[in-house]
């Protein structure tokens, strides 16, 4: 599946005290790279609601390489690590537009859930959503 990367104009309000990105901002670009990931494979975070799935945050960590100025756009690509029906595993990579330097690399892992917040299986309950996200693996 060849995904497009997703691009973000840094904004005035994300910088911190030191004229730079805070820190807690690339976490929300991480979200908002995953739900334009899952918009590009077909099952936006909305349909999946509309289905009766939620698909929580488990865990997220992020690594700076280097800082992210007010001004700058960044490229953000979204990869799934791993994906076996119940969880999903997601790696991203932030780089700057203009020179193409690493700024941030970053992982999120996330369960389905039913309506009632009980883990659910994809692949037993829903194998046409299973199927995107197993198509969305690369190799």
């Amino acid at each position: 599946m060849n995904l497009r990367s997703y691009k973000h104009k840094t904004q005035y309000y994300e910088t911190d005290q030191m004229k730079i990105i805070h820190h807690s901002n690339y976490i929300r670009w991480f979200e908002e790279a995953r739900s334009d990931f899952m918009e590009q494979i077909g099952m936006s975070y909305a349909k999946m609601e509309e289905k009766g799935f939620i698909v929580p945050v488990l865990s997220v960590s992020a690594e700076y390489k280097s800082m992210v100025r007010f001004g700058d756009t960044v490229i953000i690509d979204t990869k799934v690590v791993t994906y076996n029906g119940v969880k999903l595993a997601l790696e991203y990579t932030i780089r700057d537009e203009e020179t193409n330097e690493l700024k941030t690399t970053g992982n999120s892992l996330h369960c389905f859930l039913n309506g009632d917040g009980r883990p659910v299986s994809l692949k037993r309950t829903a194998p046409e959503i299973h199927q995107l996200f197993f198509d969305s693996m690369d190799g």
